[in-house]
């Protein structure tokens, strides 16, 4: 279903932003809790993590992913679709659970967790969890339509597949 012509841009939008359909709104709707999720992870390090460079990448994590949150609920908005609220929980997806989502158990582990143990815990779930956004995104860009979000989706390939190649690195080090 083409939602193309189901809100009109809002002010200072491209016309891309215009044209969208169900692909995109599912990308963008189960990408934001998505990412708040990360950037939670990663706002746990600056007062748990050990390691320098685990402080570092979730520090980067966690500036690259707000700005994406933003854009993403400024998409919604635009098409005139619900933007999951801070808190909310994750709408379901038709084929299971939203890839790489941590349970609130595996949260409270991580949240309890200090120094190298919370290092390691960290980048395991780190890693599970950017392995899920890229899936995500690619979906997106093989059933997603607007070209926007096509391309903020090609952008969360690209720069988690780095940072979980520097993450794994991270975790044989450790």
């Amino acid at each position: 279903m083409d939602h193309g012509s189901a809100a009109p841009p809002a002010a200072g939008a491209s016309a891309a932003a215009a044209a969208f359909n169900d692909a995109d709104v599912m990308f963008a709707q189960m990408m934001v809790p998505h990412h708040r999720a990360a950037v939670e992870m990663a706002g746990l390090a600056a007062t748990r993590a050990s390691d320098a460079e685990v402080k570092s990448l979730a520090a980067g994590i966690k500036a690259a992913q707000q700005p994406e949150i933003d854009t993403m609920t400024g998409w919604l908005g635009a098409w005139g679709q619900p933007a999951p609220m801070p808190g909310m929980s994750v709408p379901a997806m038709s084929h299971g659970a939203m890839p790489g989502a941590m349970s609130d158990a595996d949260m409270r582990t991580l949240t309890a967790a200090r120094g190298a143990a919370f290092d390691k815990q960290f980048l395991t779930m780190m890693i599970a969890h950017h392995e899920g956004a890229v899936t995500m995104a690619q979906d997106e860009i093989k059933s997603g339509s607007n070209t926007d979000a096509q391309a903020l989706a090609q952008r969360i390939v690209t720069d988690q597949q780095a940072e979980i190649a520097t993450m794994k690195t991270i975790l044989d080090r450790l």
